[in-house]
């Protein structure tokens, strides 16, 4: 399996939690590949990545948004949902249909209104400029 984004995904730890990323920020391949095998979902690469490098760090997993851990992780309206906002008026997702491409655009959706939007980049751009906006947000 080639590693497109792990080590990007695992600089976020050092990068702005100021620690060194250790093994039990990440959820090991294994475990992934049960849950998805389970679910029967196929995951892009990127989202797997992710979840390996960091998605047992909740610093990062709940900065601001809540990432869903691989259980919650479900298919609805078309879209691979992976991160929901605090008061859950806004829902993330990818095409489910393009889980094959390893960095799918994300889509965000008004929960009220069903619409979905565009959010005109791929799951790791959206990733970086989010935890960069959330980290580095002025008080």
């Amino acid at each position: 399996m080639s590693d497109m984004f792990v080590e990007k995904f695992r600089g976020l730890v050092p990068q702005y939690l100021e620690e060194p990323w250790q093994k039990a920020d990440g959820i090991e391949w294994a475990d992934l590949d049960n849950v998805f095998s389970e679910l029967q979902i196929t995951v892009p690469l990127a989202l797997r990545e992710f979840l390996h490098a960091v998605g047992n760090n909740e610093e990062i997993m709940e900065a601001y948004y809540y990432f869903w851990d691989p259980e919650e992780l479900e298919i609805e309206d078309g879209y691979l949902l992976f991160l929901e906002d605090e008061d859950e008026a806004y829902t993330w997702g990818m095409l489910a249909d393009q889980a094959e491409c390893p960095g799918p655009i994300v889509w965000r959706r008004n929960n009220a209104t069903g619409e979905w939007v565009n959010e005109e980049g791929t799951f790791s751009e959206f990733v970086f400029d989010m935890l960069e906006w959330v980290f580095t947000e002025e008080d």
